[in-house]
């Protein structure tokens, strides 16, 4: 594609003598720079894109998009907002494939997950063929591709939407991280409607202050034809008076509510209520189980009413809704004891699913848990004093590192957890951790695997191994025969 065709509709003003530059792709990562590629210069947390348009130039880049000028002495066009530019000419590359697909987005601390799924579950349902952008995996249809991100740059995101437009798909449903909302990943995509689940204590290390965090995860609202929000929470509450749009609200306390969830009954294997809503009463049962399960199924029947489908059509003779891989798993089958796996990573995720797991609970509550490194270190103790607080024996241990050593976190961690009265002991090697609370189990016990739910891997310092929470519990029920 040439240069001006990529630019025709940024508004960028350059030399057209530029114009017919070839160019062979996009990139902002330096050292996958190809013969002909585009180098755009983006400012990242720990690196800045201009310092590496030189190595860029020596890979061979044809041109650079760059807020200033650089060491390099390829044909520059300058950008005020490179992130902006960078979506822009993503979409140009890809032919604008947004503007063939209906697009539903869902933000918040928690919940994102689970509501994307649910929302896709109830759109195949309906017979509508549905793609999903988000953390555990992405889909087209009933195909599952790697997700290497929560929401993906531009150029990844475009290349996904391309596939999905080619396979003939008619919505999308996407996680949308404060991260990307801030890093302008979906900056130009009119979202159909977007999903508001709740705000708690997370990515501080990035945002600073909850103000900034609130706002980063308001401006989705922005670009947002309908809003379906939880007003339970204060931050959606706040979003609710300011959305100008048309809106649909969730509860499970007010009746007011457009969506409501009543006569809940939860158990080790599920949960159910009755979602009563202006378009009817529907039983609905899920294969999780816990209040935010509630909230989540809420939460996507509100999202595909929103997009103008009746609730009867889905759900006036009863919607069961299958567990989303790694939150609230159940995995111990028949055994005396029963394990769940959950993503649970934040002090408001953990402490959901340990009150949770306290309302179903016969015997004692063994938790193992860590914390992730180069992240918000704040919420270690935090995490270690509600760990402690809801559990019978907490067991901590190393999360993802990453390029922290783990007994360093653990330390920050141990604070919060001698804050109570309850057993503890500190375990750095995960699987040993979990053979640990195996092989303590006894009948009616809850054994709680919380912090990386769906994932395949663990980041040391040393780089990434393969790591499967599920896969190692199963392996050592099994190995130890109880």
């Amino acid at each position: 594609m040439r240069l001006s065709e990529l630019l025709c509709d940024t508004g960028l003003k350059y030399d057209k003598s530029y114009a017919d530059i070839e160019i062979s792709g996009i990139e902002y990562d330096s050292r996958k720079v190809k013969d002909g590629s585009l180098f755009v210069c983006l400012e990242g947390e720990s690196a800045n894109g201009h310092d590496y348009a030189l190595s860029a130039q020596q890979n061979g880049a044809a041109a650079i998009i760059a807020a200033r000028p650089t060491d390099s002495t390829l044909p520059h066009i300058l950008s005020d907002d490179t992130r902006r530019t960078m979506f822009d000419i993503s979409s140009a590359w890809f032919g604008h494939p947004e503007k063939k697909l209906k697009f539903i987005g869902v933000t918040g601390t928690n919940g994102k997950t689970s509501t994307v799924y649910y929302i896709k579950n109830i759109l195949d349902m309906l017979g509508k063929k549905t793609g999903l952008i988000g953390t555990v995996a992405n889909m087209i249809g009933d195909r599952t591709l790697l997700s290497s991100a929560t929401t993906p740059e531009p150029y990844q995101l475009f290349s996904l939407l391309c596939q999905m437009v080619q396979e003939q798909t008619e919505y999308v449903v996407m996680e949308v991280s404060s991260h990307s909302i801030v890093q302008k990943r979906v900056c130009g995509i009119t979202f159909d409607t977007a999903v508001f689940t709740n705000l708690t204590q997370d990515h501080l290390d990035y945002h600073k202050t909850m103000d900034n965090y609130r706002r980063a995860k308001f401006k989705l609202f922005e670009n947002a034809k309908t809003a379906v929000i939880n007003i339970d929470d204060d931050s959606g509450s706040m979003l609710s008076e300011q959305f100008e749009n048309k809106k649909y609200t969730y509860s499970t306390i007010y009746n007011s509510a457009d969506f409501v969830a009543k006569d809940i009954k939860q158990k080790p294997s599920g949960i159910s209520f009755l979602a009563v809503t202006k378009g009817g009463i529907g039983k609905v049962s899920i294969a999780s189980t816990g209040m935010f399960t509630v909230y989540n199924a809420l939460a996507a029947i509100g999202a595909v009413c929103a997009l103008g489908f009746d609730f009867a059509q889905f759900a006036g003779g009863g919607l069961a809704l299958d567990a989303v891989p790694g939150r609230a798993q159940v995995i111990s089958g028949n055994r005396p004891y029963t394990v769940m796996v959950d993503y649970a990573h934040t002090p408001d995720a953990l402490e959901n699913i340990l009150t949770t797991v306290k309302n179903c609970a016969r015997g004692r509550i063994i938790t193992v848990f860590g914390c992730g490194g180069d992240r918000d270190r704040l919420k270690r103790p935090i995490m270690g004093q509600i760990a402690a607080g809801n559990s019978s024996y907490v067991i901590v241990t190393s999360d993802n590192p990453r390029s922290e050593p783990p007994m360093d976190i653990i330390n920050q961690i141990l604070p919060g957890v001698k804050k109570q009265k309850t057993p503890y002991i500190a375990i750095e090697n995960r699987a040993d951790a979990i053979r640990h609370a195996v092989e303590m189990a006894q009948p009616d016990d809850f054994i709680v695997i919380a912090g990386k739910g769906h994932e395949k891997y663990q980041i040391l310092n040393t780089g990434v191994i393969d790591f499967d929470d599920v896969q190692t519990a199963l392996d050592i029920m099994e190995e130890l025969g109880k």
